[in-house]
């Protein structure tokens, strides 16, 4: 979805390193969100949950020109964080401390300047594995590389290579399983020429008309070689399906949520707006559950969205949660959703994002320890530009927090950020958890340097208590 704006990455202007930038000791206190929808306790027993800031961290100085699109993973000890973005081709930094200082960047092995799309993700035995988008003598494909001593060192590189030249491809998303295996969903499409764009001067790519398929592959050797192209949209070779995040339960199922447009014409591949979709596999990914839509049908994706669209996460008990928005009527409003089944069925939608506004809102959700999730957004719903914000959601009693502004300064608006953020449990999420969480969040901004205002990412290591 985003391809485009690869070439307009590169273009930014080269400056020098900027220092880290920190916010330390702030304490912040999440009241009760009085637009947040109805939840299943009256705000007035709600115990407000609160987040201490206790660094902000520019992860990406030393990489010039623009950087954007992060991604983030973290190993089940919480002492490692891993950061993976758009910049110094793929550029990735590693935290040893849970998230409080990070080593200088590192361009990832196989990826060069036209890469895009990063994604990352950390096996239970420690491997961790960034993949990415690249695209070579007419073939466009993921390229998965693995580090085995905790993001020191890349040796191993693995190309997802079609078995169509010509093709179209995008936005992977990748996952570990319980027992190793490596499974990647991306968007692919037979025909790139059937692709068609709709841009953003100040954001990223949607699509106007394509042969658009979510699809799967999959890995049991650890990422040395990958099985053949499986769809996972239903209606392959144009199913209106993209941007996939998946997640792998501890039994082995996989859980993927995607965006599902709808073509009306099989021959120019146009297109409705689209939904939310969650669909599931018991036999690694070999097939699917029929897709389940979530949110109702009034709530559509705008053709124009040029943000990935879409998050999928887990709680220490198997509770699912969703994210996402949608435009309706000139708002631009983020949702969430969760699922006490397996994503057999979906509760009522919560409202994540309390403007009213036709803001960009880039959403995206993790669990905690059982009941539990935490939502982050990068939102332009200040005048003054791009900020983080964050709160905290519990199945039992509905938001115990209201959003929180994690950033300390806005980013420019007129600057892309890249469609992602990042956010994980680095520790406390337990199901039988006493000790407090703590939680890694991290995104992309310009924050100055005019005229020529230069992208960055920053992180921050955040305290819940």
């Amino acid at each position: 979805m985003r391809s485009q704006r690869t070439t307009d990455l590169r273009s930014g202007i080269v400056t020098g390193r900027r220092k880290a930038e920190r916010l330390v000791g702030v304490s912040i206190l999440a009241l009760t969100a009085a637009l947040a929808v109805p939840t299943q306790a009256p705000a007035s027993t709600l115990s407000p949950t609160r987040f201490t800031v206790s660094r902000i961290n520019d992860i990406s100085r030393g990489c010039k020109g623009q950087n954007a699109e992060v991604e983030q993973a973290a190993d089940r000890s919480g002492q490692f964080v891993y950061e993976l973005w758009m910049g110094c081709g793929i550029g990735f930094a590693r935290s040893v401390d849970g998230g409080h200082h990070f080593s200088s960047p590192i361009t990832v092995p196989g990826s060069v300047a036209s890469s895009w799309d990063p994604a990352i993700a950390v096996a239970p035995n420690g491997t961790v594995y960034a993949s990415f988008m690249n695209a070579r003598h007419g073939y466009t494909f993921p390229v998965v590389a693995a580090s085995f001593d905790h993001g020191a060192t890349f040796p191993q590189i693995s190309s997802l290579v079609p078995p169509i030249r010509q093709n179209w491809g995008d936005r992977d998303f990748i996952a570990v399983g319980p027992k190793g295996a490596v499974y990647v969903t991306w968007d692919y499409g037979p025909s790139a020429a059937a692709v068609t764009y709709i841009c953003n001067p100040a954001g990223s790519c949607a699509f106007a008309t394509g042969d658009l398929n979510v699809v799967i592959q999959k890995s049991t050797d650890g990422g040395k070689t990958w099985g053949p192209i499986i769809p996972v949209s239903p209606g392959f070779p144009a199913s209106g399906g993209d941007s996939a995040p998946l997640l792998v339960e501890p039994d082995g199922r996989i859980d993927v949520e995607y965006q599902g447009y709808h073509i009306t014409n099989d021959t120019t591949y146009t297109m409705t707006p689209a939904h939310s979709y969650f669909t599931s596999s018991a036999d690694g990914g070999t097939t699917w559950s029929k897709p389940l839509q979530v949110g109702p049908d009034r709530l559509t994706m705008s053709k124009a969205e040029w943000w990935i669209d879409g998050d999928l996460g887990m709680d220490a008990a198997g509770n699912l949660y969703i994210t996402w928005d949608t435009q309706h009527q000139g708002r631009d409003v983020g949702w969430l959703a969760y699922s006490t089944d397996h994503g057999k069925s979906w509760s009522t939608l919560q409202r994540v994002t309390p403007d009213t506004d036709n803001a960009t809102h880039i959403v995206q959700v993790v669990g905690g320890r059982a009941g539990t999730a935490y939502v982050a957004w990068l939102a332009d719903s200040s005048p003054r530009g791009y900020a983080l914000y964050l709160r905290a959601f519990s199945i039992g009693r509905g938001w115990t927090s209201a959003p929180v502004q994690i950033s300390n300064r806005f980013g420019d608006a007129s600057v892309w950020p890249g469609d992602t953020i990042g956010i994980s449990v680095l520790s406390g999420a337990a199901a039988d958890a006493t000790d407090d969480p703590s939680l890694a969040v991290s995104w992309g901004s310009a924050l100055g340097n005019q005229p020529h205002p230069r992208s960055a990412i920053f992180e921050a290591a955040v305290s819940v208590y």
